[in-house]
């Protein structure tokens, strides 16, 4: 099966979900005016689209629809898919591969974050990437465990220390033996406490002060992982992320079990955060680099 077959397979609910509220209001409304209007901003919430960002697709689809003179239902739907692909189409410059990538994985515990990371580590290994990872979220021994599990599963080396040690230190360890070993990419697991934002806030701090200090020619990377079941509450989890750390991208999982990946488009609209990552299944190699032209095509095909 192809990259675009399984993004395709994957986001089948969504499909359904998406696709059919959309085609419904474009088989009942042949001529473009603000009845189809109104119609498809309550079809695009009701999608997870979220509110804020349909509010904002309708504005450009309305100016759109009177600057080109489209009257024509069929012509608007390619329009609207445009209009997606550009909000959730945000190139970011590729990683130099002469330099170290350190990527430190946040997220409230229950998502996938652990999975994500093993999941992530296994696909850089599998493209020819000298991989480490580091428990730094020492808060559950349970964390700890999980991550060495993930990490003799995708074949890469694992830095720990015991439950309740300092999350900075792990990552000082882990930065000592990335060099050592010629790392290429270093992912840090961190603990996902949101309910104490302030000393969340300061372990990434330091565990960013210890990876500039230690690595400052790095690139960092801060990655949240997001459960796309959770629809809304994914955006609301990204805001609060948002204001904890300076968020690089977004891994989405559990994509291929909901029909609310209508999210992804609000996520990237309205948080200015790409999503770098979706998770289309509980393999291995189910973790597939997010590409927004395929997602749209998937969403209307």
């Amino acid at each position: 099966m192809g990259l675009f077959d399984k993004i395709k397979q994957g986001l089948t609910k969504t499909k359904e979900a998406f696709g059919e509220k959309i085609d419904n209001v474009f088989k009942s409304f042949r001529k473009v005016d603000e009845e189809l209007l109104e119609e498809l901003e309550e079809a695009l919430i009701s999608a997870d689209v979220g509110v804020q960002t349909s509010v904002d697709i309708i504005e450009r689809l309305r100016d759109e629809a009177k600057s080109r003179k489209i009257s024509d239902g069929g012509e608007l739907k390619e329009v609207l898919k445009e209009i997606i692909i550009e909000m959730i189409d945000k190139q970011e410059e590729k990683i130099p591969d002469s330099e170290m990538s350190v990527i430190l994985v946040i997220g409230v515990n229950g998502v996938g974050k652990t999975t994500s990371i093993g999941k992530l580590a296994y696909k850089f290994k599998s493209e020819g990437k000298n991989v480490l990872l580091a428990a730094a979220d020492t808060f559950r021994a349970a964390a700890i465990d999980q991550l060495q599990i993930w990490a003799e599963r995708s074949g890469v080396p694992l830095i720990k220390h015991s439950e309740g040690s300092d999350p900075a230190a792990v990552v000082f360890d882990a930065l000592q033996s990335a060099k050592t070993r010629n790392t290429d990419i270093l992912i840090v697991d961190t603990a996902g406490r949101l309910h104490n934002k302030k000393n969340l806030m300061e372990e990434l701090r330091k565990i960013l002060k210890v990876a500039e200090r230690e690595a400052p020619k790095a690139k960092r990377e801060v990655y949240l992982v997001l459960d796309a079941t959770t629809g809304q509450n994914a955006l609301s989890q990204a805001k609060l992320f948002g204001e904890i750390a300076e968020i690089t991208g977004i891994i989405l999982t559990k994509l291929d079990g909901t029909a609310k990946g209508g999210v992804v488009i609000a996520i990237n609209h309205e948080q200015k955060i790409p999503v770098k990552y979706i998770g289309l299944g509980e393999g291995i190699d189910n973790l597939q680099e997010f590409i927004p032209l395929d997602f749209a095509q998937a969403l209307f095909d």
